[in-house]
């Protein structure tokens, strides 16, 4: 009887023993699982948005805003739904982490959404409804823009007319429509033509800090600096409106040539830059220049970077 007793004991404590080990690869994973959870999931921290109202259309926001970007995300989930959120939220993540890294000529300065197919250029089917809306309206657009009161027959005006902004760097001025999501509508009311065509396209970028729109104009002789724009979620469309010889646009290292009543889709996200070579008496470059989303930012990402990138805070 004994020593069946310590054979039931021997047999009990393998199986308990084996139960053991069998819990152990669980055990594991399930702390794999809480260690990547946290190490995803950062809490909220301040991020500079580097965004200056000072700036002109064709520079990089500028330091100036602080901004909680995960928390924006949070609430934005919390009213609406985590549903679609994976790329937003790897994309916040890093930037709440200060996350950085070499993307080589394609930096963009305040947010990269993830596993966005990107290209210095992209194709008018990218954007057909858009690129066609603006270049059927190319006569109105130039009508708009003759009707201006601003003499640009050289970069020496000291006077500037009302509503057009001057880049610090020189060599430059822009008509906003639109400015980082804002309307601007004086100018709109002196352009109303153009406003009603930019009304009408389907993926205008106007309800964030990433969007503009308006007239550019660049001086003979001037070379913008190189830099890269705010974020990969959108693409400038630029429409020409009087193209000089001796004008170029380098993105990501591949010249392009703008051509009268034309769009170009650009990704601005890579460095690029302007450059106007022609002659004095050719006068200046003109463009305009529209924000676009992005075709691969799907409609509930395009929401949300809305709200946590809104213009108005």
């Amino acid at each position: 009887m004994l020593q069946q007793d310590s054979e039931e004991w021997a047999t009990k404590r393998l199986l308990d023993l084996f139960l053991a080990l069998s819990t152990l690869p669980v055990l594991v994973f399930l702390w794999h699982c809480y260690r990547m959870g946290w190490e995803e999931t950062p809490q909220a921290t301040i991020v500079p948005l580097n965004f200056n109202e000072e700036t002109p259309f064709g520079t990089e926001l500028g330091s100036g805003t602080d901004c909680h970007l995960y928390r924006y995300l949070q609430d934005y989930a919390g009213r609406y739904s985590w549903s679609g959120m994976s790329r937003v939220h790897r994309g916040i993540c890093r930037q709440s982490l200060n996350f950085r890294e070499s993307r080589g000529v394609q930096n963009p300065g305040v947010f990269f959404l993830p596993n966005l197919p990107s290209a210095p250029y992209l194709s008018h089917d990218a954007q057909r409804h858009d690129v066609e809306t603006l270049e059927h309206g190319f006569p109105a657009i130039l009508m708009d823009f003759g009707a201006l009161q601003q003499d640009f027959t050289n970069d020496t005006n000291s006077a500037v007319a009302a509503g057009w902004t001057p880049n610090p760097v020189g060599g430059q001025y822009t008509f906003y429509l639109y400015r980082k999501g804002v309307r601007v509508t004086g100018n709109c009311h002196s352009c109303p033509r153009t406003y009603r065509l930019l009304s009408s396209l389907r993926t205008f970028i106007g309800g964030n800090i990433f969007g503009s729109a308006g007239f550019s104009v660049l001086f003979p002789g001037v070379t913008l600096p190189a830099k890269c724009g705010p974020t990969n979620t959108r693409v400038r469309c630029q429409l020409g409106i009087k193209i000089p010889s001796g004008c170029e646009l380098v993105v990501g290292g591949e010249p392009q040539c703008w051509a009268e009543g034309h769009c170009l889709l650009v990704d601005d996200s890579f460095l690029h830059t302007i450059s106007h070579n022609g002659l004095v008496e050719d006068g200046p470059q003109v463009l305009f220049m529209v924000d676009l989303w992005h075709p691969n930012v799907a409609a509930v990402e395009r929401q949300a970077l809305d709200f946590i990138f809104a213009s108005r805070r």
